[in-house]
């Protein structure tokens, strides 16, 4: 069966009751589309978590260098890391029990989400949380 996207409905749901989103490859560059999302999603009220072994602080947050290393739970991984990587950054976010894999615009991986389903997350691919959090809740 091919993979289908949640619903516009169940996306506002799980923004909705989204604590923490750890963005795995959120960079410390403000000219980086990861960062501009994840800043523009923390002036929304969300609680943004790096993950980068490459930065200490990113949005004035501590930067984890992995999603094992973070020590507060996490409702929702946002990847912005090419396709090939996807997998295993599925793998870790099943082991500290995401609810929700969630690939950028312009990235798909089935694998990814084929491992995010077995785990019991939901995944979505190939969005970009900030537009859908406009669309879903008019941006809070």
């Amino acid at each position: 069966m091919a993979f289908e996207n949640p619903s516009r409905e169940e996306i506002a749901d799980l923004l909705r009751n989204a604590g923490n989103i750890a963005v795995v490859g959120l960079s410390d560059r403000p000219d980086r589309t990861s960062y501009m999302v994840s800043a523009a999603m923390q002036t929304r009220g969300y609680r943004i978590i790096p993950v980068n072994p490459g930065a200490t602080e990113i949005l004035g947050e501590k930067c984890y260098s992995s999603l094992k290393d973070i020590p507060e739970s996490v409702d929702i991984v946002n990847v912005f890391r090419r396709s090939e990587y996807c997998a295993d950054v599925a793998r870790e976010a099943a082991e500290i029990g995401a609810k929700v894999l969630w690939l950028q615009q312009g990235i798909v991986s089935e694998e990814a989400a084929d491992i995010a389903k077995n785990a019991g997350m939901i995944a979505i691919m190939d969005r970009c949380i900030k537009v859908e959090d406009s669309i879903a809740l008019g941006g809070r």
